[in-house]
């Protein structure tokens, strides 16, 4: 993700906002319009504005994205945080589950890694007999 200096401006257009978080503008539309991304501003234009706080939060929901959380549960989460501190408890919980859903498919990684590895090192090693 890249950086922007909010003390020269403490708006972005849409555009600068898709630059900086890597989202198009259909997604940040779409975010907004099933209410993932509220109280977005608006310029005298009427062209969207987005602050520091939006970035952070959207930069926050590219995260469960790429952490493949499906939109529902992104949903879920982004409506229990408009809710306010009384749902902590209850989006820490969906944070946790998640937590241990990837330790679980990043140690099935490992270990299939580990199973590429010692095939590599067999191949290797056939290949010295061939050559010698």
């Amino acid at each position: 993700m890249l950086w922007y200096d909010f003390s020269m401006n403490n708006l972005l257009t849409i555009q600068e906002m898709s630059r900086l978080t890597g989202l198009s503008a259909h997604t940040l539309r779409y975010y907004e319009k099933v209410g993932m991304l509220e109280g977005v501003s608006r310029n005298e234009q009427g062209y969207r504005a987005y602050s520091e706080a939006d970035v952070s939060w959207v930069q926050f929901l590219v995260i469960l994205r790429e952490l493949d959380i499906p939109i529902r549960e992104m949903k879920r989460y982004s409506d229990l945080r408009s809710q306010g501190p009384s749902t902590v408890h209850e989006r820490r919980l969906m944070l946790e589950a998640h937590q241990s859903r990837v330790q679980q498919q990043m140690q099935k990684l490992s270990d299939n890694l580990g199973k590429i590895e010692g095939k590599i090192q067999y191949y290797k090693e056939m290949e010295e007999e061939v050559e010698a």
